[in-house]
């Protein structure tokens, strides 16, 4: 098991095939990843998606073959995969500021987005406390938003719609149905290519009792790893979160899996230095 080795083998793949049309699960193969785990944990450690590292990384290219060659610029486009050349000026100017034309004139303040690499790092953190847990098939009952993670958006929307849920009386309809792992916000349905998923404000079971709007999702028998996480909310879960897939997952045998991932809200105050939550990220033991 090496990840950082898989992790370059696929930004390698990239490489040596930036002059034709790659599709993510052709990377996410040469990452011996599924496509699901592979796009989600590439945007968590790059703050990008693969689709705009891989744009970004084209544009570098044609702009140093715009400003060290003699090659037509329409000949460059076509190169790296633009349909027409107004498509390529376009995108061009977006990360240059200027056309390409006006860039092989001046060859000045010209941006190039660098390959990739991963590397190991040691810290030295605090070990993380987790279990895994098998769990049978369940129905999830919530309220339900569509949440964009693009410029990290999510941070913003979700606790806004936290704030619209407890003012519209919905959420204390919602705690008085909360079952065994009490109220909990699941994410679900992540489209992890154009970066969105739908979040809930639910509970266990398959209807809310005095609420009329409310949706329900079938959870398939899945295994969990289950994290602990201490510490006042938000900030504590969202350095949890970061924290399992640039630590924990690239240390174990195991790889997230498509199903919701669930924050479980233990009883206290969340905004105490000792407050407790939990994690559910679906796991599957990666590919030999």
């Amino acid at each position: 098991m090496n990840w950082i080795g898989d992790m370059n083998n696929a930004l390698r793949y990239v490489e040596e095939n930036l002059e034709r049309n790659i599709e993510s699960g052709e990377v996410a193969n040469a990452a011996h990843m599924s496509k699901f785990y592979f796009l989600r944990i590439f945007k968590i450690l790059t703050g990008m998606t693969l689709g705009d590292y891989i744009r970004e990384r084209k544009l570098s290219l044609a702009t140093k073959d715009i400003v060290s060659t003699n090659q037509k610029i329409i000949d460059i486009s076509y190169k790296y995969g633009y349909e027409t050349p107004e498509a390529f000026t376009k995108a061009f100017k977006r990360l240059n500021g200027i056309s390409p034309t006006e860039a092989r004139k001046s060859k000045n303040n010209l941006k190039a987005i660098p390959p990739l690499s991963f590397q190991v790092i040691v810290k030295g953190e605090e070990n993380m406390n987790y279990k895994i847990e098998t769990k049978k098939s369940f129905k999830i009952a919530g309220v339900s938003k569509r949440i964009s993670t693009k410029e990290g958006n999510n941070f913003k929307i979700i606790p806004e719609f936290w704030d619209e849920v407890k003012k519209s009386g919905q959420c204390e309809i919602i705690e008085k149905n909360a079952g065994k792992l009490g109220v909990m916000g699941v994410c679900t349905n992540f489209d992890c290519e154009y970066q969105e998923f739908d979040y809930l404000i639910a509970v266990e079971g398959d209807k809310i009792e005095g609420l009329d709007n409310y949706v329900v999702i079938e959870v398939p028998e899945l295994s969990f790893a289950v994290f602990e996480s201490i510490g006042p909310m938000p900030d504590a879960l969202q350095d949890v979160t970061r924290r399992i897939f640039s630590e924990w997952f690239p240390a174990t045998k195991y790889e997230e899996a498509e199903g919701p991932e669930i924050e479980v809200y233990l009883p206290g105050n969340p905004q105490d230095k000792d407050y407790r939550a939990e994690i559910w990220v679906p796991v599957v033991e990666k590919r030999k």
